[in-house]
């Protein structure tokens, strides 16, 4: 058996890296198939070393990464960020992805803040024939 400096646990290099924000939902992800070691899906207690490659998808978004560093706990964002690298075709996917996000929300009107208005309450009834 190697030495913990040499190796962690999945969901826990998940959560000491910042892609979740507490380790029950790195292992959600894991179980729920969103996470690949090397190509292949894998279990939460999985061995994870320096040079592996992980596939993490995030929403509509996904991350191609390559694990640099090793962390048994939690720390700033910075010392997070030195962890991994990130591959130029899955930032440059990741980009366009939100730039496209973006546009759709320009189009469309974007999302409206809070409860409709009295206005927009009686527009919404006429329109399901109540008024």
């Amino acid at each position: 058996m190697e030495s913990p400096e040499t190796q962690t646990r999945l969901d826990l290099w998940l959560w000491s890296a910042r892609f979740f924000k507490t380790r029950a939902l790195a292992a959600a992800a894991v179980e729920g198939g969103r996470v690949e070691l090397n190509g292949q899906p894998t279990k939460r207690g999985k061995s994870l070393r320096r040079g592996d490659r992980l596939r993490i998808r995030l929403g509509p978004y996904e991350y191609l990464i390559t694990v640099l560093g090793l962390a048994r706990r939690r720390g700033p964002a910075t010392e997070a960020a030195e962890l991994y690298e990130e591959s130029r075709e899955s930032r440059a996917a990741r980009e366009r992805l939100a730039e496209q996000h973006r546009l759709a929300a320009r189009l469309t009107g974007g999302a409206t803040k809070g409860r409709p208005t009295k206005r927009d309450r009686r527009a919404l009834g006429k329109l399901k024939g109540r008024e």
